[in-house]
């Protein structure tokens, strides 16, 4: 029998949880948004279908997330328990996402749905495991903000498939081929992660590390009705972002017509998410729960800048202010779900994407509702907006009342 690998080096598991992140987010999730045009312009897809694209793999993300909540019964049931594991599964949805990804390069419209929701279950499987594995193994390791770099993951995948996208607008490239590069892409990346993720290389909960500093295994977990706050908050996220994530290169065509800067919106998404996780990633102590106050406040800035300033400018700024919370958000709730259940954090992991993913389901079919009841498209993503900037203004109130009702506690308060 072979021997086990050595431990991973801290900075090995930081880079391969961005790059799988980037993999199963930047790639699996997002690489639709700056295809969309294409494929509208081609013909492929109309409005009604995109949503329907986009409502399909978030609802994969959603019963994904709810799956890896259930996770332990669910392979208790299945007699595997003792054959399944988090990096384990990280491979699979890897792999799954690199194909899916590929898929999408042949013209089988009918296909296209099945596949998209795949991948969305796929990249649900691979962030919760991929966040509870690194997250985990680097406090173990006495390095917990580290694990902020990982959430650089998806801002990369979005700004490389953002500018991809722009080059094959340029070269007036068909959508096939962006999403056969992007599948090859995917693998390459995954190829390289793939020793990474591996169980028997993870340092156990009985090292000495696990009592170096942010571990916070001594923390009282939370009640009921605090998880049910946290996660309603985080689901909120969900709806507050999606619409702009999902249609900002559409609805930057309809604001700014002829405009040749129209495709380098997403990218500056993406890089604000770079931007938002390497900050993220130097802050320390803290209220968490204010700190994702702040982090919804700028979102919801960012949602509302293109509606109070329809502009280049405003579409810049609300693309920069989007990106910069977003993963952000993520790394703050996973953190903080780690503190208030120690024990149990990847199941309220699972049920706060789940929430994140029930919000993510309802926002493209309202925005393609609006748009099929209003004067104009213009109006009708106008309104969906606006509902998305109150939805995260909601859950910046619902975060300071956490804090009020819930004070931060230390290991030895009680």
């Amino acid at each position: 029998m072979p021997a086990p690998p050595a431990p991973a080096r801290p900075i090995a598991i930081a880079l391969a949880g961005l790059f799988a992140l980037a993999v199963a987010m930047g790639i699996g999730r997002f690489a639709f948004t700056p295809l969309l045009p294409i494929m509208m312009a081609e013909g492929s897809v109309t409005l009604p279908g995109a949503s329907l694209l986009a409502s399909a793999n978030y609802f994969g993300y959603l019963l994904g997330a709810v799956a890896c909540t259930f996770q332990p019964w669910i392979w208790a049931r299945l007699g595997w328990a003792s054959h399944v594991n988090g990096p384990a599964l990280v491979r699979v949805g890897l792999a799954a996402t690199a194909l899916l990804t590929a898929a999408m390069a042949f013209h089988w419209p009918a296909g296209w749905v099945l596949w998209r929701f795949a991948a969305g279950l796929a990249s649900a499987v691979v962030f919760l495991y991929t966040s509870g594995f690194c997250l985990e193994q680097l406090a173990r390791r006495g390095v917990p903000d580290t694990g902020a770099l990982i959430y650089v993951g998806p801002g990369l995948g979005i700004v490389a498939s953002g500018l991809a996208a722009s080059a094959m607008v340029a070269l007036h490239a068909q959508a096939a081929l962006g999403w056969l590069v992007f599948g090859v892409f995917a693998a390459v990346l995954s190829a390289a992660v793939w020793k990474v993720f591996d169980a028997r290389a993870a340092v156990p909960a009985s090292a000495p590390a696990t009592a170096a500093k942010g571990a916070g295994t001594a923390t009282p977990e939370a009640g009921g009705m605090e998880m049910a706050l946290l996660s309603l908050a985080y689901g909120i996220a969900g709806i507050g972002y999606i619409v702009t994530a999902t249609f900002l290169p559409v609805i930057a065509r309809l604001a700014l017509p002829g405009s040749h800067w129209l495709d380098l919106f997403w990218p500056l998404f993406g890089l604000g998410v770079i931007i938002g996780a390497l900050v993220a990633s130097r802050l320390r102590g803290g209220d968490l729960r204010l700190r994702l106050a702040a982090c919804y406040a700028i979102q919801a800035a960012g949602v509302a800048a293109s509606l109070v300033s329809p502009t280049l400018a405003g579409f810049a700024l609300g693309s920069l202010l989007l990106g910069l919370p977003f993963t952000a958000i993520t790394f703050f709730a996973m953190q903080e779900a780690r503190r208030i259940r120690p024990r149990h954090a990847t199941s309220l992991m699972g049920l706060m994407t789940a929430m994140w993913g029930l919000g993510q389901i309802l926002g493209p079919p309202m925005a393609a509702a609006l748009v099929a009841h209003s004067r104009s498209t213009a109006e009708g993503f106008d309104r969906s907006l606006w509902i998305a900037t109150g939805a995260l203004l909601a859950g910046m109130a619902l975060y300071g009342l956490q804090a009020w009702l819930y004070p931060q506690r230390t290991s030895g308060s009680r």
